[in-house]
């Protein structure tokens, strides 16, 4: 059931809201960690700056499948070095470290892509709550008919071999607490469970089973049936978009595909075709 929200009291306070109690580590792993598993550890710290920066430093000590999640997290980040914070256990905020060693480099950039489609799954199947994708890495809720922004996605290459997967996600987060006023939370989208356990477990499977597949493909996203999954559940597609590129250069027009390299296709208004592989994306209008 979606919690109460009630204030917090007591000696301990932000930590004493009974809320949001705290990840059980033990239930965790034991649920995670088996034997022919992806998941090799499972490490849950109070606090920290960034949980990507703390398993980048480590990666290469470290074998595949290493998870470190934050109760809190004080100097997360996106991408383009912007700042993610909430409040301590409202969220999920953790990072992954998978080795890819059987799929080309070149086919690295699909993993915010699939975390997400990942992420989306499990959160739907455990949550209750219809999530979508906006290109290349927000996930999106509805609260009370409009587009939020509840979790984000954030790889960073760690190593030769190696590469970090950062996960956000609000979940219990209220209206006066939002940290703007586009921000969302399941427990706003009225997500029917906000246990974090149980968010996190299937979070966490989904990705394994959509990482198997991708990696048992080479990468290729067609094959594993990525590429479909990831278009389906993309609310940029249809859109008309304004892509901020580097350098200052702005693209307007319609959202039409993502292609084999996971850019999206936008379609300007001379008729002409670009793909866009970085930048800001806004969208200008909902889906017919």
């Amino acid at each position: 059931m979606t919690p109460s929200h009630g204030p917090s009291h007591g000696s301990a306070g932000r930590w004493s809201d009974l809320d949001r109690p705290p990840l059980n580590a033990t239930a965790l792993r034991r649920a995670l960690l088996l034997p022919d598993g992806l998941w090799t550890s499972l490490e849950i710290v109070p606090e920290t700056g960034s949980t990507n920066s703390d398993l980048a430093a480590r990666a290469g000590s470290l074998p595949e499948g290493a998870v470190l999640i934050a109760e809190e997290q004080t100097s997360g980040r996106g991408r383009l070095d912007r700042s993610w914070s909430a409040p301590a256990r409202s969220g999920l905020f953790l990072s992954v470290l998978l080795k890819p060693e059987d799929v080309p480099v070149g086919r690295w950039g699909w993993l915010p892509l699939l975390t997400g489609v990942a992420a989306a799954t499990g959160l739907a199947r455990a949550g209750g709550v219809d999530l979508s994708l906006k290109w290349p890495n927000d996930l999106l809720v509805t609260v009370a008919g409009a587009e939020r922004k509840t979790g984000g996605i954030l790889a960073e290459r760690a190593g030769d071999d190696g590469i970090v997967v950062g996960l956000g996600i609000n979940v219990t987060l209220r209206e006066d607490e939002l940290p703007v006023p586009t921000a969302g939370s399941l427990a706003l989208a009225n997500a029917v469970s906000t246990d974090r356990d149980t968010l996190l477990r299937a979070v966490l499977r989904s990705l394994e089973q959509w990482y198997r597949r991708w990696t048992a493909a080479g990468g290729d996203p067609m094959l594993c049936g990525l590429q479909e999954a990831y278009a389906a559940g993309c609310a940029t597609l249809g859109r008309s978009v304004r892509a901020e590129l580097p350098g200052d250069r702005a693209l307007t027009g319609e959202a039409v595909a993502i292609d084999g390299d996971g850019r999206l296709v936008v379609a300007g208004a001379n008729g002409g075709r670009e793909a866009v592989g970085a930048g800001d994306i806004v969208h200008l209008r909902p889906v017919d």
